[in-house]
């Protein structure tokens, strides 16, 4: 019989509660974000009655399907995936953070958007960083994040609270480590040089978060190590 979401969550964090001491740079607290794409609401409300309090979406419509099931539930809601400009009026509205920001103008879309909503409450940004040059993932290059930093805490909507990365998938987690530390050294250079403390460091999924957590992540998203297999759409 499959373990249930409950016993994974309480595995998972027994696994972050490790990695966080076997490394002087890991941070002092891991919030787990449960990747629920492709998920049942029913799946969520499970994980969510187990403890967990951050939720990851790749797509706005997918949300937006599952969030009349799921409105009573105190959690914070992310969007983990590219966010396409025609949606993001659509995401200013239903998230409480994206995680994906890659382009000062879909952040001044983004800005738009949540300034005409009846709503203090700034938006909590990322910006996705490219580690390495694949042409299949999206992300800002490493050059560009001083001018982009600049721009975005100009946008009086949003807060801009740190980086995140997708790395290659390797078979060998530890290979994947040399990235992770690529964009620590960043986010610490970038602090230095634009007075900003980005204090997040989004990075890890369920085959690598242990090492990412190491290298100093603040933040994990973790889908089938919890979750189990995604369903097929």
């Amino acid at each position: 019989m499959p373990p249930t979401i409950r016993e994974n969550v309480q595995r998972i964090q027994e696994r972050i509660a490790n990695a966080r001491q076997k490394s002087a740079a890991a941070a002092a607290e891991v919030t787990l974000i449960a990747v629920s794409k492709t998920q049942s609401a029913d799946a969520i409300r499970e994980a969510y009655d187990a403890g967990l309090r951050h939720f990851g979406e790749n797509r706005v419509q997918e949300w937006e399907g599952k969030r009349d099931h799921l409105n009573d539930l105190q959690a914070a809601w992310h969007l983990i995936g590219h966010l396409q400009s025609n949606k993001v009026a659509r995401a200013a509205k239903t998230f409480h953070s994206v995680d994906s920001i890659d382009d000062f103008a879909v952040a001044q879309r983004l800005d738009k958007a949540r300034s005409e909503q009846n709503t203090s409450e700034k938006l909590r940004v990322l910006i996705e960083v490219r580690v390495e040059n694949e042409a299949t993932k999206n992300g800002a290059d490493i050059q560009i994040l001083p001018e982009l930093i600049e721009k975005i805490s100009t946008l009086k909507n949003l807060n801009l609270a740190g980086l995140m990365c997708i790395p290659p998938y390797l078979d060998d987690p530890e290979k994947v480590r040399p990235y992770f530390q690529r964009l620590r050294t960043v986010r610490d250079d970038l602090a230095r040089v634009t007075g900003f403390s980005l204090s997040v460091l989004s990075m890890g999924m369920s085959h690598d978060f242990e090492i990412a957590i190491q290298e100093g992540a603040t933040e994990v998203r973790v889908g089938t190590a919890l979750f189990g297999s995604r369903p097929k759409p």
